[in-house]
């Protein structure tokens, strides 16, 4: 399977949540549940991705649009299982707008994809203002980045849908409260749901997976 890879150079402004708006537009027509991943670099978000493609592959139709700066180490990961990718490419750009996710929808076959995971860059500044047509926003933390990522950058946490807590295999190594990363992340968003799991050794991963199976029945009852 050859990796599709799509060149953002220009930055565009101004219509991003109407552009928004058409793609999930576009993709509520396909029954597709879209999820918006965000993190830091290195938090896990391929991680997550593979690890999901792993418990529901068999049931269910994945694609994935893989975002960077440069490179597609990401998307061929997930080539290499056989699962559609696109490969977003933003030339600098330290997020993905509904711009460049309209470009990488075209480049996937959506009759045939049920469940669409959006890697976004990994960054912790900026990738909350940009819809992008999601139905959840996922944010990722982890362990080794210190139970205070919710007070420096607030608004990653307060806009997602659903946190992430990854790396717990190395909860003995760390001063990582995780009572306190889950009192600051309620109080900045208390509908929040929180899963603390490992990629790594799969704990908790089987909450993470039953939440999804309940979306993805209430996808398709729309």
């Amino acid at each position: 399977m050859t990796i599709k890879v799509v060149t953002v150079g220009e930055k565009i402004l101004g219509t991003n949540d109407a552009k928004a708006g058409e793609n999930r537009k576009r993709l509520d027509e396909h029954s597709i549940f879209t999820i918006n991943i965000m993190s830091s670099p290195g938090a896990g978000k391929t991680s997550l991705i593979l690890a999901t493609i792993k418990r529901f592959s068999k049931d269910v139709r994945i694609g994935v649009v893989e975002g960077d700066v440069a490179s597609s180490v990401d998307a061929e990961k997930v080539n290499a299982i056989g699962i559609p990718v696109v490969q977003i490419n933003t030339g600098g750009g330290c997020h993905l707008d509904a711009f460049m996710v309209e470009k990488g929808l075209g480049n996937l076959n959506l009759e045939e994809i049920d469940l669409l995971f959006i890697e976004n860059v990994g960054n912790l500044i900026c990738p909350n203002n940009y819809r992008l047509g999601e139905d959840v926003r996922l944010m990722i933390a982890s362990m080794p980045e210190g139970d205070d990522k919710p007070y420096k950058y607030p608004g990653m946490f307060a806009d997602s849908d659903v946190v992430i807590l990854n790396k717990t295999d190395l909860q003995p190594y760390l001063d990582f409260s995780e009572k306190s990363f889950r009192k600051v992340v309620t109080g900045l968003n208390p509908d929040v749901v929180i899963f603390p799991i490992s990629c790594k050794t799969g704990s908790g991963l089987t909450g993470w997976f039953t939440w999804l199976e309940e979306a993805l029945r209430k996808k398709k009852k729309q």
